[in-house]
């Protein structure tokens, strides 16, 4: 009797349920995390709607670099690009292209962090603080979510990278890295529309 095939199975059914649960898990705290952007672009838009003719945004206050922002956007989303390549590279098992991939969302993602680092650098040179207006109180509190949920994506994409490199990456793992990479990158584009423009 060939005992090494159950326990071969009983392997894989903890994989696939790891798997599942790990994907599962990153799903729930992406909902999570959505209804509290909901929530953040409700009241933004509840303020900006009831602010008088001429009074938003506030005349005092810096524009925000919308041109700048709109760029940046496009690297955001370049790296959601080599996410779901690296995504597809590694489940047809090519875990050197998968690296490559990962590596270019990682480079990209942190491209994004900087220069949003450098706008508000800029902003609050500007005299755009967090204390200065309603504008910069939501600016601040919205794209400094965004900017921690990036930062916490930066994180695992490096867990990630590493994980792939030495051969401890399992698909779960990958689906939930991925998951939370794609909500950070498919979340800016609302955040930059409501807050921006």
């Amino acid at each position: 009797m060939d005992r090494a095939a159950p326990a071969t199975d009983a392997a894989a059914r903890r994989a696939s349920a790891f798997a599942g649960s790990a994907v599962l898990g990153m799903a729930l705290f992406v909902f999570v995390e959505a209804m509290l952007f909901a929530g953040f672009i409700s009241a933004f838009a509840i303020v900006q709607s009831t602010s008088p003719p001429g009074a938003w945004p506030p005349p005092d206050q810096p524009r925000l670099p919308v041109g700048r922002t709109a760029i940046n956007t496009l690297v955001l989303l370049a790296s959601g690009a080599t996410m779901i390549a690296a995504g597809r590279a590694f489940g047809a098992g090519d875990r050197r292209r998968a690296s490559r991939w990962l590596g270019a969302t990682l480079a990209l993602g942190a491209a994004f962090v900087a220069l949003q680092g450098v706008e508000w650098a800029a902003l609050l040179r500007e005299g755009l603080t967090i204390r200065s207006s309603h504008l910069g109180s939501f600016f601040y509190t919205i794209v400094g979510a965004h900017a921690l949920h990036a930062l916490a994506g930066l994180v695992a994409l490096a867990v990630a990278w590493t994980w792939l490199r030495s051969g401890r990456l399992h698909p779960g793992h990958m689906g939930a890295f991925r998951l939370l990479w794609l909500f950070v990158v498919l979340l800016w584009p609302v955040l930059y529309w409501q807050v921006y423009l």
